[in-house]
């Protein structure tokens, strides 16, 4: 029995993949994160930011939450809110699903939709800029920013990566997520080279983000990419990345739906298509871990609706063979250190970063 559902957060199950894995290749290994309470792995970063809050004495009973969020995240804070009692205000963009700020809305949280595209043809830089707007004249609100603050990327430090290595014995070849914010990213690398240095870290982008470098444009897949290099992600401890376009990734979350009955998100297909292809070049001894950060019932008017498919011009054959070889076709993209124009130096500046997440930062040691 728990006491709230706030502690079934966490201990989410590893799954094998039977039918679109070969059994003479490496295993490939879901850490699946729709078992978390609010669906999806954004609800450990979130109960971990805003408890650290609440230690702090930077958000008190009463107070409220505002977050720029393309859903996930979002969501996860409107049901903490919910739960301990926080008016709770999240800054969305056109390529939130309709369930997604359904959900948002069920859990009580106040939604606004930005509409205006930043120099990077995504939303988030005008999200964050109106969300450090109103908490600067909100009383009593606080701002968890999951792009900047580091506590994002500390939770997946603290909980997720030990969480994982244990389900696994402590063996395996390879780790895949997606980057966005880079907290799970930045927090599961941060602890594999700290005790694992010999497992192998891939992040997966969007084509059309920038994180990894490259020309910026825009892109269907939700809840993944920025237009600058995230402070939570340390590129140093990334072996490589790959960028996967909009259909490869839509097509290859159909494809495990219909193949081994695992719901996914577009960015976690993007991911599971990496995992196939590294899976490729391993002995049947290898193991790779690939986060899937939600389920695709949040996406059943995108992702799982022929129609909207067919209006993207994507395809709708998902045969394992067709996704097996796109998978054997992904080039990795080499990664390196950025220059400071690509770090977010000055974005920081710009966007009015909260001083709530500057001190913080300077507490953790960065």
């Amino acid at each position: 029995m728990f006491p709230t559902i706030l502690d079934t957060i966490g201990n989410t199950p590893i799954i094998r993949i039977a039918n679109l894995n070969q059994p003479d290749e490496g295993q490939v290994l879901f850490k699946y994160e729709r078992f978390n309470p609010g669906g999806s792995i954004k609800d450990r970063s979130a109960i971990f930011m805003i408890e650290e809050a609440e230690k702090r004495g930077l958000l008190k009973p009463g107070g409220t939450v505002i977050e720029s969020s393309s859903g996930n995240f979002g969501i996860s804070l409107a049901m903490i809110g919910a739960a301990k009692g926080y008016r709770v205000i999240a800054i969305v963009d056109p390529k939130t699903t309709s369930s997604n700020l359904a959900l948002l809305k069920s859990f009580g949280a106040e939604v606004i939709v930005v509409n205006e595209k930043d120099d990077c043809g995504s939303y988030h830089k005008t999200r964050i800029l109106l969300a450090n707007k109103l908490a600067k004249e909100i009383k009593d609100s606080y701002r968890p920013d999951q792009c900047f603050n580091l506590l994002n990327r500390e939770a997946h430090y603290q909980n997720t990566a030990r969480e994982m290595i244990e389900q696994c014995g402590g063996k395996l070849t390879t780790f895949i997520t997606a980057v966005s914010t880079g907290g799970q990213l930045g927090g599961i690398s941060k602890y594999l080279k700290s005790f694992l240095p010999e497992v192998q870290i891939i992040g997966v982008d969007a084509m059309g983000s920038i994180i990894f470098g490259g020309e910026p444009h825009s892109y269907r897949i939700p809840g993944v990419g920025l237009g600058w290099t995230p402070h939570n992600l340390n590129l140093q401890h990334i072996d490589c990345a790959y960028k996967i376009p909009d259909e490869q990734a839509f097509l290859t979350a159909r494809a495990f739906a219909r193949y081994e009955g695992i719901l996914m998100g577009p960015s976690s297909g993007a991911c599971a298509l990496v995992a196939l292809k590294v899976a490729q070049n391993l002995s049947a001894e290898g193991r790779v871990v690939c986060m899937i950060s939600d389920g695709g019932d949040r996406y059943i008017q995108t992702l799982f609706n022929d129609e909207w498919m067919k209006e993207q011009g994507f395809s709708l054959q998902v045969d394992i063979g067709t996704i097996r070889l796109m998978a054997k076709q992904l080039q990795p993209l080499k990664v390196s250190v950025p220059d400071n124009d690509n770090m977010g130096l000055d974005l920081m500046k710009y966007l009015n970063v909260p001083t709530t997440t500057l001190q913080m930062n300077e507490e953790l040691g960065q």
